[in-house]
């Protein structure tokens, strides 16, 4: 589905469109819940995880226009937030995107399977280009949900070392993911 479709869905879930809230549901569930598994690691977890991502949605829909976020990117950050928010009480581990794309329910056509599978590899193989402590502190951070002050005492640098580490290593993904 384009972006500009997701987003006028968006704009009806804001008036309360329900109609519109299945059609996004339809359309990025699978990939919203790829997330929520990667991040969770657990299946059960992940489809009460998905719920509450889906429950957010429906209440800060009206929201989505003042970020200037493209609708994926605002949908990943409300269930990847979501998911380290749960972390952070649970604190377990997280696989890799390979292992996440295997528990993707069998339900879901192969086509989108697929999808999600290639992109994990290709972030992947993209953070293989960052140097080891700096695509560890990535995990730890968007994986996991270490805060900054909790990563720079894990790796033993400033706090402000951290964030500069983050930062570059994100810019870095990004080019990378780009071409």
């Amino acid at each position: 589905m384009m972006s500009a479709d997701l987003t006028a869905l968006l704009g009806r879930i804001a008036l309360k469109d329900r109609d519109a809230f299945s059609g996004l549901y339809r359309e990025t569930g699978p990939k919203l819940f790829a997330v929520c598994i990667l991040m969770l690691r657990d299946r059960a977890e992940a489809e009460d995880a998905l719920q509450e991502v889906f429950v957010r949605i429906w209440q800060r829909a009206d929201t989505f226009a003042g970020t200037g976020a493209s609708p994926m990117a605002w949908l990943y950050s409300i269930a990847r937030h979501y998911c380290i928010d749960r972390l952070r009480v649970v604190r377990r581990p997280a696989s890799t995107i390979e292992e996440a794309a295997d528990l993707v329910d069998p339900g879901h056509n192969p086509e989108t399977v697929a999808v999600i599978s290639s992109e994990g590899k290709r972030i992947d193989r993209c953070m293989e280009q960052l140097e080891s402590e700096r695509a560890q502190a990535v995990r730890y951070a968007y994986v996991e949900g270490l805060s900054y002050q909790e990563l720079a005492d894990r790796f033993n640098v400033p706090l402000n070392t951290m964030r500069t580490w983050l930062r570059r290593s994100l810019l870095k993904l990004r080019e990378c993911l780009e071409t």
